[in-house]
């Protein structure tokens, strides 16, 4: 079947083929409730080829330029959609994405809506996509560990940094809130096997690759066991919608490799993902250089959520702004010496969950290496750099109020206990672009600005 694009008006449907040029033909409706209860109007078309409607058919066509009906990016899944697969493969396309929707949209005993347009499922913990992972069946939510020594909170006290929470809503006790994933936030990905997966990619901290910029500021060569820093969050200009910007701790284990370990959580802003422009709480994880294992947030098997106020995935608020107010999150990563599981905290001493130790092969003992600072992806759509922004899309020198910042940067030891960053290094990949610098003071002790506006005279 070709490609096509229809409008429905006033009763009357319109088809058309952009390859044969006109079609005349009837269009009758079709109701059709999805797998959670939404219903969708479908509009069937039958169609001959009609040469008499070829000045009314150009007319609407040319009107349809210049007056379009839908948006772009409606009309971009549609073609995804369409071309992605040969002629007969759309239905069974469908019914693989509900299929795997079915997977990771969990029975909700609450749906609560965002003001931000997402939907909220209060999931009872024990249902939650990580145990469906083989090793995790018939397991259940592990109890919080104790903190690391010289611990304190850090940050903001409110616990509103979520739009969602500005509903009034909550989840119940026992239960988390998951993002719910749509149709087209499958869409939007390359394939539903990708689909809330980074790109494969050798993860590097000494050159760019795959189109990936970093500024970052890292340690390794000793035995690391967490990880723990401030970030200021801000709403970074994505300029192509395959592209993202984040900032983010990595947790690092194994060589750059096929048998690379990671976590790694922050913020981040994806249109591909989420199909808008917020910045958003994020966590991710890979044990095997990111190509068959771990993804974003809860969209697969591993990541253990405990908290039932926190949404993985869910938009930050408030952000900073320029010259202006600053608004920060804290974020500790750090291994339960008990049993080996990494656990996450986000925002002021709030417990998220934890990965499991048997998810990981090298991390299942210690890292090797941990990084602290900003990524984009630069896919050079135009023919030159991308203007993505990174951070606040200003460049280190201009410092707080301005830049983008990482303050009381700290690991954790051996001895489950938080101490100063020894040995920082700072490296950005492209500083025309992107950079960064550290320091060390007696407030924030190791911090680092970072960032930049992407394409500017000295990164053309």
């Amino acid at each position: 079947m070709a490609t096509l694009h229809w409008e429905k008006t006033e009763g009357t449907c319109f088809c058309f083929d952009f390859r044969r040029r006109q079609e005349e033909g009837k269009c009758t409706k079709q109701t059709q409730t999805d797998l959670f209860g939404r219903t969708q109007v479908h509009t069937r078309m039958q169609f001959t080829f009609n040469l008499h409607f070829l000045p009314i058919i150009s007319s609407f066509v040319i009107f349809l330029l210049f007056f379009p009906v839908i948006s772009a990016a409606q009309f971009e899944d549609f073609r995804r959609l369409n071309q992605t697969f040969r002629p007969g493969e759309e239905s069974k396309k469908i019914r693989l994405i509900r299929t795997h929707l079915m997977k990771i949209n969990k029975p909700a005993v609450k749906t609560i809506q965002s003001p931000d347009g997402d939907i909220l499922d209060c999931v009872m913990a024990h249902h939650q996509p990580a145990f469906d992972h083989p090793v995790l069946k018939g397991t259940k939510p592990l109890d919080p560990p104790e903190r690391p020594y010289g611990y304190h909170h850090a940050g903001m006290e409110s616990e509103n940094y979520q739009l969602w929470s500005l509903s009034g809503e909550s989840c119940p006790e026992g239960t988390i809130p998951i993002r719910r994933t749509t149709e087209q936030d499958i869409l939007r990905a390359n394939s539903i096997k990708r689909f809330g997966r980074k790109i494969v990619k050798p993860v590097r901290r000494d050159s760019s690759s795959g189109g990936h910029e970093h500024a970052v500021g890292y340690v390794s060569g000793d035995q690391y066991y967490g990880a723990k820093a401030s970030i200021n969050v801000w709403d970074p200009k994505v300029t192509d919608r395959f592209e993202f910007s984040l900032s983010q701790m990595w947790v690092i284990s194994g060589s750059f490799g096929d048998d690379l370990n990671t976590i790694e959580a922050g913020w981040q802003v994806s249109p591909e993902l989420y199909g808008d422009n917020y910045p958003r709480f994020f966590t991710y994880w890979t044990t095997d250089a990111y190509q068959a294992t771990g993804c974003y947030n809860l969209l697969c098997s591993g990541f253990v959520q405990t908290n039932n106020k926190i949404a993985i995935g869910a938009a930050i608020s408030p952000t900073s702004s320029y010259n202006g107010g600053q608004f920060d999150i804290s974020l500790l990563i750090w291994k339960d010496p008990k049993h080996g599981n990494w656990w996450l905290e986000f925002g002021s001493g709030v417990l998220v969950g934890y990965w499991p130790a048997s998810l990981f092969t090298h991390l299942r003992d210690h890292a090797s290496m941990v990084q602290f600072g900003g990524e984009v992806v630069n896919s050079q759509a135009s023919g030159s750099h991308t203007s993505t922004e990174m951070g606040s899309g200003h460049f280190s020198g201009e410092g707080f109020g301005k830049a983008s910042y990482f303050r009381n940067m700290q690991v954790v030891d051996w001895d489950n206990s938080l101490i100063p960053l020894s040995n920082l290094k700072v490296l950005a990949d492209n500083p025309n672009c992107y950079d960064i610098r550290g320091g060390i003071n007696n407030v924030w002790g190791n911090y680092i600005y970072y960032g930049g506006p992407g394409k500017n005279p000295r990164c053309p």
